[in-house]
């Protein structure tokens, strides 16, 4: 079964890529196909961003799509000043990896060097007739201002979220420690969704 992944984030990919392929679930990419439309993000948050890609994308190409998106939302922050759906977009203007991370460290430097963080997810498959959505959220971690020499590309602020527990960043968190805090448990959650709904 082949599935196109309306994505272009190579991280998002790379996540879920080799563990659908052994559920006999080809994800196809943007890239694979060559298309790369421009989509109005216009939704109030992830699943409606997740529903707009998935079916813009899906009209040009017949074939069933994933459309996926994330929220970020800071504790410290006033409402008119969350990222929300725009952690990427800044001030009208696509922010590419580097420029997210120096973006974020000074917001976290503006507010007194560390802020409370979480992710919201929203993932949608639409076959043309239907819509199956899936949310869920990631958050107990915060930012500093001082940048982890790793990189996640497609994930740059991997390099600057601090997880609690093990006091790494993200970037730098090992297979088991991942495992334990339960982020491998939301990607086998994310796979069973999308297994469950498109065969």
């Amino acid at each position: 079964m082949k599935v196109l992944f309306a994505t272009t984030n190579p991280a998002k990919i790379k996540k879920y890529y080799d563990r659908l392929k052994e559920k006999d679930i080809e994800l196809i990419t943007l890239k694979d196909i060559g298309i790369n439309l421009n989509v109005d993000e216009s939704g109030k948050d992830a699943l409606e961003n997740a529903y707009i890609k998935a079916k813009a994308y899906y009209d040009v190409t017949n074939i069933p799509t994933i459309g996926m998106d994330n929220n970020l939302f800071i504790e410290e922050l006033p409402y008119e000043k969350q990222p929300g759906t725009h952690v990427r977009r800044i001030n009208g203007k696509e922010l590419n990896d580097e420029e997210m991370i120096e973006h974020y460290t000074n917001l976290v430097k503006e507010n007194g060097g560390k802020l409370t963080a979480k992710w919201v997810y929203g993932m949608v498959i639409y076959d043309g007739k239907a819509k199956k959505e899936y949310k869920w959220e990631n958050g107990d971690f915060y930012f500093i201002d001082k940048v982890s020499s790793k990189r996640n590309p497609g994930y740059p602020l991997d390099s600057i979220s601090i997880n609690p527990k093990y006091n790494k960043y993200f970037v730098e968190l090992t297979e088991e420690e991942k495992k334990d805090i339960n982020e491998k448990v939301n990607d086998d959650l994310v796979v069973d969704f999308i297994v469950r709904n498109v065969n």
